[in-house]
């Protein structure tokens, strides 16, 4: 087969380090990509970075760096973690590449001098963080509908894209391509939320900030990040340069990958943007899913982010890749908290499919020595056969429709079917004689290839992992057709694929990393907030009721605190600057309002204020004393 399969992520924004909910899309890109190379598609894989735009100058002018430093230096950081992902991408493309520079530049000029783009004054409310222009109307109490910050009422000269000039004829392609935009729910708020009200021209340049690609015949206007950002899918290809043979081989794009939070840009400003250019539309956008911390979503002011790096750190890449793969629903949001990677760790992995491998390459050279051949059949083994064949037929249908938690669904159902046929055919028990061994050797190869064929199906999601089942079961054959292992092959002694976890040292484990990673230094100086953010902090007086050490612990005092008919439970690290004795019916300022958290499996209500000095370190406490429970203003 020679068909081509292009498919992309959304490029990556280099505002901030990628969550493990970021790295999600990288996973399930891959293993779309993956699966398509294994049905002999000629794929082209293209993710990359986001680089421009106000956040990231104002991210740069924090770090006392420029802009360009701070993108290398977050790109470099992204680019390793899609890598210790495994994911296999043709291409990685920046944003700040010149190629893409020059060209984005180009395709503004076109649209301009076409009268798709036209100057003005722009004056409505911006989200610095989401790069969005909003109206009144679109705001969610008064705050960005997407992020839920606060956005800031802009006025300045710029340039606009005649959004509205294409609605109708958007809304046609979007009624004729059934298609177009999955799952079904996303593409029917797209159309009621966006298109019906009807659009509105898109501000497409700024003039406040400098960090962008300058409008070519007016360089005091940057693009709007979005035109820059989307363009990404074809200027990697060679559109608008000399050598565009990737553009005209692959696009448009099969499937662009995209999180449900960015959709009403690839659904609709991208969409708009290539009928301008007169060029065709990608077949399809997918909006997935988000995966939730709990049950919110991840961000670094709720304290709930997980990282890639260390998640594999505690449960390797093939770990944590099944996890984003089989827990993330179609169209619904996933979860992930640490006790349910443990969970499906140990059920999944370690106990389903590992010992499956361990326990029939054991059984092969304990019986035989080699991989025997097979005898006559019985209607038991012709039953395994059978599902092995309905579960190939279903991971093709499930893989095509990017459904890959319910291709991992029916594998692993598969995987329990050969577990039990092991418990039906007894292995232990035919081995006792020589008319038992002989029917012995069609059940151990039945098992093993059923092994090889699970080996190959896996690849797409555990690639490490199918390689090594592969080379412990000496694997010469990936095709999914029944009985291709090789009989009479030697087989070494089986090493564990997935160790079994224990769930209570692991938690501990990792509770005492993040309690030791809380960094002690202070912040030279924190982001500027609004008063409104201010407001939102409940700072009360507490008296100090008991206070005693935290076992296990160098750093921790246990409090009991008195909020005014309240009593409080607080985890402080201030252990070596004072005595538990000493601070009894002391009064503290502490955060009343702060989300519980647990420390050294201890759940602390809230925060007690503290000034630090270098090595000096004191509690902050009311100038005389006054009732507990009293707010501070």
């Amino acid at each position: 087969m020679n068909e081509k399969f292009y498919v992309t992520t959304a490029i990556a924004y280099t505002s901030r380090k990628p969550h493990i909910g970021n790295t999600y899309e990288i996973v399930l890109t891959d293993a779309i990509a993956r699966y398509k190379r294994q049905m002999g598609y000629d794929v082209f894989f293209l993710t990359g970075t986001d680089e421009h735009g106000q956040k990231i100058e104002d991210c740069a002018k924090e770090a006392g760096i420029t802009p360009k430093e701070y993108v290398d230096n977050v790109a470099g950081e992204i680019k390793d973690i899609w890598n210790l992902m495994n994911a296999s991408y043709d291409k990685f493309i920046r944003t700040t590449d010149d190629f893409h520079e020059k060209t984005v530049q180009k395709i503004f000029k076109q649209l301009y001098d076409q009268g798709d783009i036209y100057k003005g004054e722009y004056e409505g409310l911006y989200c610095v963080p989401c790069e969005s222009f909003f109206t009144e109307s679109q705001l969610v109490e008064g705050k960005c509908p997407d992020c839920g910050r606060e956005v800031k009422p802009t006025k300045e000269e710029a340039y606009f894209f005649k959004m509205s000039k294409y609605q109708d004829k958007l809304m046609e392609y979007i009624e004729t391509h059934p298609d177009f935009i999955q799952p079904e729910s996303r593409k029917k708020e797209m159309v009621n939320n966006f298109l019906k009200p009807g659009l509105q021209d898109l501000c497409v340049s700024r003039t406040s900030f400098k960090w962008g690609i300058p409008v070519e015949f007016d360089p005091n206007h940057v693009i709007y990040v979005w035109i820059d950002a989307l363009t990404n899918y074809i200027t990697a290809l060679g559109y608008g340069q000399e050598d565009d043979t990737l553009y005209q081989k692959y696009w448009p794009a099969d499937v662009h990958i995209i999180g449900k939070d960015i959709l009403r840009f690839h659904t609709i400003y991208w969409p708009i943007m290539l009928m301008a250019l007169g060029q065709p539309l990608p077949k399809q956008i997918f909006g997935h899913p988000w995966l939730l911390s709990g049950n919110d979503k991840m961000s670094k002011s709720k304290g709930n982010v997980m990282y890639a790096d260390d998640l594999v750190r505690h449960f390797t890449v093939d770990g944590m890749r099944y996890y984003l793969l089989s827990e993330m629903p179609y169209g619904n949001d996933g979860t992930i908290t640490y006790e349910n990677i443990i969970a499906k760790f140990n059920a999944d992995l370690a106990n389903t499919l590992g010992n499956l491998v361990n326990r029939t390459i054991a059984m092969v050279n304990k019986y035989f020595g080699s991989v025997p051949t097979p005898g006559e059949e019985t209607e038991l083994d012709q039953d395994l056969k059978s599902c092995i064949e309905n579960t190939i037929v279903a991971y093709r249908k499930k893989m095509d429709e990017y459904k890959t938690a319910d291709a991992l669904d029916t594998i692993f159902e598969f995987i329990r079917r050969c577990n039990k046929y092991i418990d039906e055919t007894t292995p232990w028990v035919l081995a006792k004689d020589e008319e038992g061994k002989e029917r012995l050797k069609t059940v151990l190869y039945n098992l093993l290839e059923s092994i090889r064929i699970v080996s190959v199906i896996l690849t797409p999601f555990l690639p490490d992992t199918a390689k090594e089942i592969q080379r412990q079961i000496a694997c010469t054959d990936e095709s999914l057709e029944f009985g291709k292992t090789v009989s009479q092959i030697t087989l070494e002694n089986p090493t564990p694929i997935f160790m079994r976890i224990d769930e209570e040292a692991k938690l501990k484990e990792i509770e005492e990393e993040i309690v030791a990673n809380i960094p002690d230094d202070t912040i030279p100086m924190a982001p500027e907030i609004e008063f409104d953010d201010f407001q939102k902090l409940d700072l009360r007086i507490a008296t100090v009721l008991e206070c005693e050490e935290v076992k296990k612990s160098d750093k921790l005092l246990l409090f009991k605190l008195k909020v005014g008919s309240q009593v409080k439970t607080v985890v402080s690290g201030i252990k070596k600057h004072y005595k538990p004795e000493e601070l009894i019916g002391k009064q503290v300022v502490m955060v009343y309002n702060l989300k519980p958290v647990k420390l050294k499996g201890i759940l602390s209500e809230g925060m007690i204020l503290c000034a630090e000095d270098g090595d000096i370190l004191q509690l902050l406490k009311p100038f005389e004393e006054i009732k507990d429970g009293s707010k501070i203003y």
